[in-house]
């Protein structure tokens, strides 16, 4: 990843931003809440994803959420230069893993079975 020098200083505004972004979030469950029967849902969902919004981009302003935002970015860049796998290659994978599981399961099933009979031979015995 990047080799930035992130050190711990924060704005005097930070504590802010959090408090503004919890009351934003608070607003969301608190109006739901409130407003669940008699407001109209399309309105609804609209006001509660702006809140959202609002209280993202609030949380997002804050040191740590730059850094976040940073790492978000950084991320997406190294998944780009990932080399997926062709639907052949999946598809013979998942083959593979569905034999391997049945197989181990059947074994596991004999071993219970076994042990079972094992067991009940010494319980019945004593």
């Amino acid at each position: 990843m990047s080799t930035k020098n992130t050190e711990n200083t924060t704005s005097s505004l930070d504590g802010l931003k959090w408090g503004i972004t919890i009351l934003l979030l608070a607003a969301i469950i608190v109006g739901n809440y409130i407003y669940g029967e008699s407001l109209h849902i399309v309105a609804r969902v609209g006001v509660l994803l702006l809140l959202a919004a609002l209280a993202v981009f609030s949380a997002a302003m804050t040191e740590k959420g730059r850094i976040f935002v940073d790492f978000a970015k950084e991320s997406r860049l190294e998944v780009r230069k990932v080399v997926w796998p062709t639907r052949q290659e999946t598809i013979q994978t998942t083959l593979i893993i569905l034999a391997v599981s049945t197989i181990v399961g059947l074994v596991l099933w004999g071993l219970d079975g076994v042990f079972v009979r094992v067991v009940e031979f010494i319980t019945t015995a004593i």
